[in-house]
């Protein structure tokens, strides 16, 4: 890992706390709750967990998200992801988290679910100052209507309690496109929930425009396939709409190429409102600080672009106006 910018302070906007999952917190987790593995040490799990193809993606997510069985295990987890976040400077985290997942595996509640994640982010917020929200998501290809419609009840009954803070859309994007969804995210919006919405990642810039028309989206979480269409670029730029780019996971998914051929750069040199994130970062064999160091170095953006986008992300931020506010104040007095 590269250490160049670890004390640059943070904001992420894209991560899912599921594939966050430390190979330790993994093993722990599995060895609490029985559950054999295809590796049994550290040093095995790492090589496991790099990504090497799209099915061994699904598999690992898979594995990860079924070692969760308690809310125990949902606090540590929570846990050992802030304080990774802290360890890099971090100071505020959007997470999505897929509650309905969780849910249908273990029988464990909404309320207990996020009174879990909660206990934990409001310790390592004491102890470290880094803070926590959530964009719970509908996982596109998991979901019936009923399921995504109990989904949006439970965000809109939770929003404004300082945890929860969005309706998310995630899951496969090819052949699911968002206004099969739009039911959904109208309870969402009748309560007052904003959106977040991965698209333009495997679909094309159609799948944008329905993430934006159908579903009101406040952020887009990948984005990049815009640059397909000249009058979306125009769009996004002039309503200056967060795109949260992850670029080592483009390069893993076959997104892109390889990080050179990585249009960030020409969405930047497009006026695009951009942030980075690192998505499921050790599947991907990655940190932030990581992503930070293609950006800055390999994409030749810079740290003045790094610190930039990270203001940029601090207003895009779903906190309220006085937290928003200080998190500026706190970027700006690093």
């Amino acid at each position: 890992m590269s250490d160049a910018y670890l004390a640059m302070p943070k904001v992420e906007l894209h991560v899912h706390l599921e594939g966050a999952m430390r190979p330790e917190t993994l093993l722990r987790l599995a060895r609490r709750n029985g559950i054999d593995l295809p590796v049994s040490s550290e040093k095995d799990f790492a090589r496991w967990y790099r990504f090497v193809d799209f099915p061994h993606f699904v598999e690992v997510y898979l594995t990860l998200s079924g070692a969760i069985r308690t809310p125990d295990d949902l606090h540590d987890l929570t846990r050992d992801f802030l304080l990774e976040q802290a360890r890099q400077n971090v100071l505020h985290t959007e997470a999505t988290y897929t509650a309905q997942t969780i849910h249908a595996s273990t029988g464990m509640g909404f309320a207990d679910q996020m009174a879990a994640i909660r206990a934990a982010a409001d310790a390592v917020r004491d102890s470290h100052g880094t803070t926590l929200r959530l964009i719970v998501d509908i996982p596109r290809n998991l979901s019936t209507p009923e399921q995504s419609a109990r989904t949006a009840h439970w965000v809109a009954d939770a929003h404004g309690d300082g945890l929860v803070a969005a309706l998310g859309l995630g899951g496969y994007e090819v052949g699911f496109p968002p206004e099969d969804f739009a039911q959904a995210f109208a309870i969402a919006r009748e309560a007052g929930v904003p959106a977040v919405i991965h698209a333009g990642e495997t679909e094309g810039p159609a799948s944008i425009r329905g993430a934006l028309d159908a579903l009101h989206a406040v952020r887009i979480g990948h984005g990049i396939a815009c640059l397909r269409d000249p009058a979306l670029v125009d769009r996004l730029r002039d309503s200056q709409t967060m795109l949260e780019v992850c670029p080592s996971s483009n390069v893993c998914l076959g997104v892109v190429p390889d990080i050179a051929a990585h249009p960030l750069p020409r969405m930047v040199a497009a006026g695009l409102n951009v942030c980075i994130g690192s998505d499921d970062p050790p599947l991907f064999d990655t940190t932030l600080n990581d992503e930070y160091a293609l950006v800055a170095d390999t994409l030749g953006l810079g740290a003045d672009f790094l610190r930039a986008q990270n203001r940029a992300a601090a207003h895009a931020s779903l906190l309220s106006g006085d937290e928003r506010r200080d998190l500026v104040r706190r970027l700006d007095a690093a």
